[in-house]
């Protein structure tokens, strides 16, 4: 029989996006970080758009993002409310019932990279609350790997070149912690 343990801390990442991202960024920010606390790292302005047209009808065109991280630890079990919360912050920024800008919740944990969302699908867990979660990148043999299911931008290096930087900082405060 396994031994029942308490799973370590995780190291909260979001992905915000919008048409004007500078903008956009800066308007929330203050919201986030009064939330969830400092931003301990922000991305380069990265391209969203040559992805996915998903979101243009509703947010715009030359959608773009930064990822975030934030420099307090989080539970992992706190996901579903953290990707709640941040539904409602969209909302408080939106327009005529539109989003104008998103933020894609998650966390970075030494051997993976997960995603909160809303919607179901065959690769997602359901963790409470109207919220799934999915591994999205595994932290195998020096660096992020993508699986089949995950998002093409998260496939692309730019981007877990960052995640990588963000899993420097998460490992620096783990050990901080655990002394």
């Amino acid at each position: 029989m396994g031994e029942v343990k308490v799973p370590d801390m995780v190291n909260l990442v979001m992905f915000i996006f919008a048409s004007h991202i500078d903008y956009w960024f800066n308007e929330v920010r203050p919201v986030l970080e009064g939330r969830f606390g400092p931003m301990d790292y922000i991305s380069d302005v990265l391209d969203f758009e040559k992805y996915t047209l998903y979101y243009s009808e509703e947010m715009g065109q030359g959608l773009k993002g930064r990822l975030v991280s934030f420099e307090r630890l989080v539970h992992p079990f706190q996901l579903a409310d953290i990707k709640r919360e941040t539904n409602e912050i969209e909302k408080m920024f939106s327009i005529e019932g539109k989003r104008k800008v998103n933020m894609d919740p998650g966390y970075i944990h030494h051997t993976q990279f997960v995603l909160a969302s809303t919607k179901h699908w065959g690769n997602r867990i359901y963790i409470g609350k109207g919220i799934y979660a999915e591994v999205t990148l595994v932290y195998v043999r020096g660096e992020f790997r993508h699986m089949e299911f995950t998002y093409p931008n998260y496939r692309e290096e730019e981007y877990k070149k960052h995640l990588e930087k963000i899993r420097e900082l998460y490992l620096k405060k783990r050990r901080k912690m655990m002394k």
